[in-house]
């Protein structure tokens, strides 16, 4: 196996390209689901290095499939690779090209780390026992590609056994990680809710049923299921975004909708946080001679880090970047992540990658119409990545001492 050093070595050996790579895509975003261009020199860079490829699932995605020349497990690592329907305002000379998208996440970054780790890896297939899987996956940003890859069949044939995601962050310096272990973000669903009443004439309210009256109710108690009927120890937020309802000054509303969303980061307190929701809902309408109506559309899954895998980030962290420049994140985010269907079904983890050089001027937050990357990340991340690759086909458990 590769030492720690040859890996950090040749990963900076190839900064030239891992740049120029991340700067063509910069250049030319694409949206979730719409991200041809995209798939087509993913598909190119892979063909180019010799590794075998399967186009077509879930739409836009690509997954590369590096085998070892023995057997053993199979390791996946993924990158997400959709932009953001925002005007780059940046003044660089590989700002985007494409009116009213930017890659404003750092999906590009995610992208060319993952392309450079498959460089690296397959010029390292002769010792390695095992399989590689690499997740080329849309729509994180929108609909969420993991769920269709998944239904597809990415964790089989053959099945997965660990899979590792990463996320730079402008809240990091370069060269330094952040992971957590557990619950590392949230899970989300949308709430659309409808209140009915019944439209009379504005000075004679007692004819009908105001619906605004009823929707102020309903929007107080609402506040009481986080401060109420959640531990004060579990995180829940709910939060209402969106009122619209009543056509004049003068006339009793007879509808008024609402559109909100839902964070929570366990699933037995997202049951509980929606089943108390629709309960609030119809219950106060109907007591105020109204009727209430919810609709949920299901968001992404809650993101839970598996402890033996974030053992190994850990520990190749510590080695690659020096045991202080890995952050233990205290808090989860209640930001959401469609890594987390991953996560769901094979053990693994998600972890941060600092990507913040303020002599640079790169200190804007993801969906911010001048975020960017300090670019002295991408070859750190594509270290970490064929490290951590490297120890979870080689070891059957990790070192528990790194946790502490």
């Amino acid at each position: 196996m590769e030492t720690k050093s040859s890996v950090l070595q040749q990963a900076k050996a190839m900064k030239d390209w891992l740049v120029e790579v991340r700067r063509d895509f910069h250049r030319n975003p694409e949206l979730g689901m719409e991200e041809i261009r995209t798939q087509k020199k993913i598909l190119q860079y892979l063909d180019e290095m010799g590794i075998e490829t399967i186009a077509g699932m879930a739409n836009t995605a690509v997954v590369g499939i590096i085998k070892g020349k023995k057997t053993g497990k199979t390791v996946a690592l993924r990158a997400d690779m959709d932009a953001l329907p925002m005007q780059d305002c940046k003044k660089v000379p590989y700002k985007s090209e494409v009116e009213g998208k930017m890659h404003a996440c750092g999906h590009d970054a995610h992208v060319t780390i993952l392309l450079g780790a498959a460089k690296l890896l397959k010029t390292m297939e002769h010792s390695i026992h095992g399989t590689i899987k690499l997740f080329f996956q849309p729509a994180e940003e929108t609909v969420g590609g993991a769920k269709p890859m998944i239904e597809a069949g990415v964790l089989e044939e053959p099945k997965v056994d660990a899979v590792l995601g990463l996320h730079v962050t402008p809240e990091m310096v370069t060269g330094q990680i952040g992971i957590k272990y557990g619950q590392m973000n949230a899970s989300s669903d949308t709430i659309k809710i409808n209140i009915y009443g019944a439209s009379t004439h504005g000075a004679y309210p007692h004819g009908g049923i105001d619906a605004i009256a009823v929707t102020a109710q309903v929007i107080t108690a609402l506040q009481t299921i986080v401060s109420r009927n959640i531990d004060p120890r579990d995180a829940a937020v709910v939060t209402i975004g969106k009122i619209q309802g009543g056509t004049l000054g003068n006339i009793i509303a007879n509808k008024v909708e609402m559109v909100g969303t839902v964070r929570t980061l366990n699933p037995s307190i997202r049951n509980k946080v929606l089943n108390r929701l629709t309960e609030i809902v119809e219950r106060v309408a109907e007591g105020l001679g109204g009727k209430g109506e919810v609709i949920r559309e299901e968001g992404y899954t809650a993101l839970i880090n598996h402890d033996i895998i974030v053992d190994a980030v850990v520990q190749n962290g510590r080695e690659l970047l020096g045991k202080k420049n890995v952050i233990m994140i205290k808090s989860p985010s209640l930001g959401v992540e469609d890594f987390g269907y991953f996560l769901e079904r094979v053990p693994g983890a998600f972890y941060r990658l600092g990507c913040r050089n303020e002599e640079k001027g790169i200190i804007h937050h993801g969906h911010s119409n001048l975020f960017d990357v300090d670019e002295d990340c991408l070859p750190l991340g594509v270290a970490l990545q064929v490290k951590n690759v490297l120890t979870l086909l080689g070891k059957e458990e990790t070192d528990e001492g790194a946790r502490k």
